[in-house]
């Protein structure tokens, strides 16, 4: 069963304010620090591909830098960058409640802005302000620095992220955060080339109304009718076992379809079993396979034996291998793998399938990508996943925040690595900013011709 994915909120800021609780002593921020180095030395899965020599120096760096933040806001950032280290995107350090950070608000204006075509692009503005700031307007500069330089020093250090692609998206959506008071210069370019500049502080903005509109929130999961013959079914969350009820009551529309799309674009995982109660109907297969999984196996006295062993020792001797592999951290246990058994009886709806992908489409739902990878009817369409999945270690650190640690690798049957890398479409359509725009959704028009050509 996999840990819900919540795509984190990322914190930075310029200027820490006074009113930032600073409730730790250096002694609890020194234990938090170790804690979490503790704690991924013994439970991170992907440790083996941890430069040691660097996460440990830079432990040893932060012991004296922790006891010096000025508050809990600047040791929580600390330990996110130090987390950030470990470029896994279901390992992570989360804020205590108590420091409120703002998101886009800057009093009289609200910004909101996204990933397009590499660009840090204002796709929603507040009403009042939407001629003085256009939407398609490009961010190119934060406190004199060109936004690729400001994110690099300022932004991305902070991130979490399994992808470089994942990393960009969260530093760009996250590039004007921090907290009230905090002050960005930014400079515009218009759609009509024209360049302004406006100093904006992070204020609580009163005015409701953006522009355009805030979409209508997303259900559980979303259906409708592309044409006469192909059915649209948006699965965007598998944390709530409710879904799959939802699924089983639009079956007598969907056994109507001659082709249909499955949308995971949305969807940031949950469990991976309630992916596959709904997989099960779009298969005639009794057997599906799921992803192989591992966990790393620490057994102390083959650590101790290990320090001696040499890789030429290891050569027709198990034992050594476990004493060698032990010493370096890099000693697995391999889950009992086996095929998934379907015993529905219902009818199933087996036809032409593109399921639509992307950035955000992670966890559980790359789990079902993974299960439907064999299946002829379906092809996968759009941009590649998030790449990042397995089970969480959850623990609490000093002050009331949390953290996180990924303890199990998954991968293809075959030993395929997705996490890491994403799960890739089979073909790719990546929105412009032209779509965006026009409010095209082009991912999904071009499922729509090809299941037309089906």
């Amino acid at each position: 069963m996999k840990q819900t994915f919540v795509l984190l909120s990322l914190f930075f800021t310029i200027t820490v304010l006074a009113q930032t609780p600073n409730t730790l002593s250096p002694s609890d921020k020194v234990y938090g620090l170790s804690k979490f180095w503790q704690e991924v030395n013994y439970n991170f899965v992907y440790l083996n591909k941890v430069d040691r020599t660097m996460w440990d120096n830079r432990y040893k760096e932060l012991i004296s830098i922790v006891q010096n933040t000025k508050n809990d806001y600047e040791y929580y950032l600390e330990l996110q960058k130090f987390c950030a280290l470990l470029k896994d995107g279901h390992t992570n350090v989360y804020f205590p409640d108590n420091i409120i950070q703002m998101t886009n608000m800057f009093g009289d204006y609200r910004l909101f802005v996204k990933n397009i075509e590499g660009k840090a692009i204002i796709t929603r503005i507040n009403l009042s302000k939407k001629e003085e700031v256009p939407v398609g307007s490009e961010i190119i500069e934060v406190n004199g620095k060109l936004v690729q330089k400001f994110i690099d020093e300022n932004v991305a250090p902070y991130i979490s992220s399994s992808t470089d692609y994942v990393l960009q998206d969260w530093s760009i959506s996250s590039l004007l955060k921090g907290l009230d008071g905090d002050t960005f210069k930014i400079k515009i370019k218009k759609p009509n080339k024209k360049i302004i500049e406006l100093t904006l502080t992070h204020k609580k903005t009163e005015e409701k109304e953006v522009f355009p509109p805030f979409e209508v929130d997303r259900q559980l999961l979303d259906f409708k009718w592309m044409n006469n013959e192909t059915a649209y079914v948006s699965l965007n969350s598998f944390s709530n076992k409710k879904i799959d009820s939802l699924f089983t009551a639009k079956l007598p529309e969907l056994y109507k379809a001659k082709s249909l799309i499955i949308d995971l674009r949305y969807n940031g995982g949950g469990s991976t079993s309630i992916g596959m109660a709904i997989l099960q109907y779009l298969t005639n297969d009794t057997l599906l396979y799921g992803s192989k999984t591992k966990s790393r196996l620490h057994i102390p006295a083959f650590k101790a034996w290990g320090k001696s062993v040499t890789a030429k020792d290891t050569v027709n001797n198990l034992w050594k291998k476990k004493a060698y592999l032990s010493y370096r951290d890099n000693f697995f246990y391999d889950f009992d793998y086996e095929a998934d058994t379907i015993k529905l009886k219902a009818k199933r709806i087996v036809v032409p399938t593109v399921i639509l992908l992307g950035h955000n489409t992670a966890s559980a739902a790359e789990d079902f990508l993974i299960y439907a990878d064999t299946q002829k009817h379906m092809i996968k369409m759009g941009q590649n996943s998030f790449a990042s999945t397995g089970q969480p270690f959850l623990f609490d650190l000093p002050g009331g925040g949390s953290a996180r640690i990924c303890t199990k690798k998954d991968t293809y049957p075959d030993g395929r690595e997705f996490v890491g890398y994403g799960i890739k479409p089979d073909i790719e359509v990546i929105p412009t900013l032209s779509d965006y725009l026009k409010n095209r959704d082009a991912t999904l028009e071009e499922a729509v011709k090809y299941l037309k050509k089906k």
